[in-house]
């Protein structure tokens, strides 16, 4: 009965589950077993489980976008901000450079410029083809300037430059057909006075290179900045340049300029005002390269040879303060080939020519009688002998007590037939070579008392184994042949110097301006300056002042002396005697030629100078050097010129020296326009190459 009993409580207790569940729940036998069209539908839970589904991810998505808009708004607007804007750089305009009276030798003019982007050429295909018809260039000379890595792909870079007006016109009449492409207006480099007048001395400019960029990379230059290249442009470099500004532009995820955001202008750069006077400068240019050219077709009738004159030189200086006044160099070139950028072609034209160097500063000649001043200076100063001792030249010099016949003992004058009985000013005037031999002697045979290099101490005062230091770049530096330099150049050069010794006979060339000495004519420029003047040895000056665009002097140049010269009348009366006779008297060696050549009258205005004839390589025409300070008693100028393998001093640079007197006198310099007191300042920059004397201005 056991399983009986089981049987009906199993039974029993199933039976009542049924009723339990029933209208709310089948069993799972019966619902396997029913069809599913059979089972009523449940709506209500399904709704309220998707309506909470719904409910928490919209609660998400609010928090989300109350997250972005709320709490990290500022974040995301400056992302924003960053990926649609980028900086272009706005350039600057650069300073002008004016002469003494604020004539212009470099000033701004407008230019057109057509530009193009690489995206824009991406867009439309047909861009650089039409623009390559348009300029008649080949379409992968505008795709390379279109690909120029030193613009942005959105960035516009300029297809053509100095654009003509008739483009200009056709460009814009024809837009729609060259979407993209921009007319653009530039500042370029303008000469007025004409490209070539003072080309040496104001220099050009240029895109920098990489070398440049990365030395000036903390100054806030970029890629496509002009920079100074040569001269004053590059000297001023800080002052010209200016500061550029920055234009904030819209930019689309495709690269199209949208428009602009922001714009910082940039600042103009400063007036550079010079000492130079430029008309001064115009015809020391051409009365140089005229007697250059006339030179070559002249015949010197002691050799017979037509004169080489390769190149030349021209210097004014005011030996009261330094100031160059002018400074003339040939082979010369014509700035205007700069503008825009320069072919390869002519940049390697113009360095064959030699036009890129500026031989007033960078040509290194042999002086010749002109460094007698500095002998004549240290003999008297050392009381080697009196000035008015006469010595007979007779044409030749033998060296006492030189042993053996060799030429090495004999040392021949200029003149075959000698300048006769001289003293110290008669053998100045007329050039006495073996007066000066015998000063070199002397010194020589001194040793003991005066060491072995009192005429090298003497051109050192003078400032003649150094540079000037005048505020342009690569100046060369003068040097005077000396037993010590000898031995420097054999430490340094064993192979090529291996004879660094020092003899008699190297004495007495040095001693009137032979053997290795060399001099730049800007050097030998001070040295008599510093003579005129009574002594003091000046620092050259190009630049007067620095002038900002409202105005005000942010810079004034004082004169600086780098040292003196001992000149006491015993010793500067007999000097000036001797250099008042080369022009004055009839046996000076410059007397012919100035009386020739000179329009003023002499008697009012009185020149005092000295020829030079140095000697070069065998089958070469000498060094002709001329160099003269008026008035003699007072002296406002200082003139020199040279010209390499000329000739003779008086028949060569002579002229251009007397020539440039009479333009001085009908043309006298006066003093310096300045800034009206009242808009002057106390700024006072300075210049981070070299260490320049600076004034102050007050109001």
């Amino acid at each position: 009965m056991v399983s009986g009993r089981r049987g009906f409580r199993l039974g029993d207790l199933v039976d009542r589950m049924r009723f339990r569940t029933r209208g709310r729940r089948r069993n799972f036998i019966d619902e396997a077993a029913t069809r599913p069209e059979d089972i009523p539908s449940r709506p209500d839970v399904r709704i309220r489980v998707l309506g909470a589904l719904a409910l928490v991810m919209l609660t998400g998505l609010s928090y989300r976008l109350w997250s972005l808009q709320v709490v990290q708004t500022t974040t995301f607007s400056k992302a924003v901000t960053i990926n649609a804007t980028r900086d272009v750089v706005v350039p600057a305009h650069r300073g002008i450079i004016v002469d003494r009276n604020g004539v212009p030798f470099v000033a701004n003019g407008v230019h057109y410029q057509v530009t193009l982007s690489l995206n824009q050429s991406k867009s439309d295909t047909t861009l650089v083809p039409k623009l390559a018809a348009l300029f008649n260039q080949p379409i992968s000379v505008i795709e390379n300037k279109v690909k120029n890595p030193n613009y942005l792909a959105y960035q516009p870079a300029p297809i053509a430059t100095d654009v003509s007006p008739i483009i200009v016109q056709y460009l814009s009449e024809h837009s729609s057909e060259f979407h993209g492409v921009a007319i653009t207006s530039s500042l370029n480099r303008l000469y007025p006075g004409g490209g070539g007048v003072g080309s040496n001395v104001v220099g050009y400019v240029g895109t920098i290179n990489a070398d440049e960029l990365k030395a000036l990379k903390s100054q806030n230059y970029f890629p496509t900045s002009l920079i100074g290249k040569a001269g004053i442009e590059q000297e001023y470099e800080q002052f010209l340049r200016g500061k550029a500004g920055k234009e904030q532009i819209l930019v689309s995820p495709q690269g199209d300029i949208l428009g602009t955001t922001k714009t910082s202008p940039p600042t103009s750069g400063s007036t550079v005002v010079l000492n130079i006077d430029q008309g001064l400068q115009k015809y020391a240019q051409e009365v140089l390269r005229q007697q250059i050219l006339a030179d070559r077709l002249s015949i010197d009738h002691r050799s017979g040879l037509h004169p080489a004159a390769l190149n030349g030189a021209a210097v004014v200086l005011d030996p009261r303060s330094g100031a160059v006044l002018a400074l003339a160099s040939y082979p010369n070139y014509d700035l205007n080939q700069w503008v825009g950028g320069i072919s390869q072609k002519n940049y390697n034209a113009l360095l064959r020519s030699g036009a890129l160097n500026d031989y007033s500063l960078q040509g290194k000649y042999t002086p010749g009688s002109t460094f007698k001043l500095i002998t004549a200076t240290a003999a008297l100063n050392d009381k080697i002998l009196s000035p008015s001792l006469y010595v007979r030249d007779a044409g030749t010099f033998v060296v006492p007590n030189c042993k053996g016949k060799n030429a090495g003992c004999t040392f021949h004058d200029d003149e075959t037939g000698g300048s006769g009985s001289v003293n110290m000013p008669l053998a100045l005037t007329r050039s006495s070579d073996v007066y000066f031999y015998n000063l070199g002697y002397l010194f020589w045979s001194s040793q003991r008392r005066l060491g072995k290099e009192p005429i090298q101490d003497m051109a050192t005062k003078y400032g003649l184994n150094s540079q000037t230091g005048i505020d342009m770049p690569q100046e060369s530096s003068s040097s005077v042949d000396s037993p010590s330099r000898r031995q420097l150049i054999h430490a340094q050069y064993p192979k090529a110097y291996p004879n660094p010794a020092w003899y008699t006979g190297d004495n007495l060339e040095m001693a009137f301006g032979q053997g290795g000495t060399q001099v730049t004519p800007i050097g030998l420029a001070t040295a008599y300056a510093t003579f005129a003047n009574g002594g003091t040895r000046y620092q050259p000056e190009v630049a007067a002042r620095i002038v900002r665009p409202d105005g005000t002097v942010q810079v004034r140049y004082s004169p600086r002396s780098l040292g003196t010269v001992p000149l006491p009348p015993a010793v500067r009366n007999p000097i000036l005697q001797g250099l008042i006779g080369v022009v004055n008297d009839p046996s000076g060696t410059a007397y012919g030629t100035f009386h020739s050549y000179s329009t003023y009258d002499e008697s009012k205005f009185v020149v005092a100078g000295k020829t030079g004839t140095a000697s070069n390589q065998p089958g070469q025409e000498p060094n002709s050097w001329f160099v003269g300070f008026a008035p003699a008693n007072a002296p406002r100028y200082v003139v020199l010129s040279v010209i390499d393998q000329g000739g003779y001093g008086a028949s060569a640079a002579a002229p251009v020296v007397a020539k440039l007197f009479n333009y001085l006198v009908a043309h006298p310099v006066v003093s310096a326009s300045v800034a009206p007191a009242s808009k002057t300042t106390t700024t006072k920059p300075t210049l981070a190459a070299r260490t320049r004397t600076t004034s102050t201005t007050t109001k």
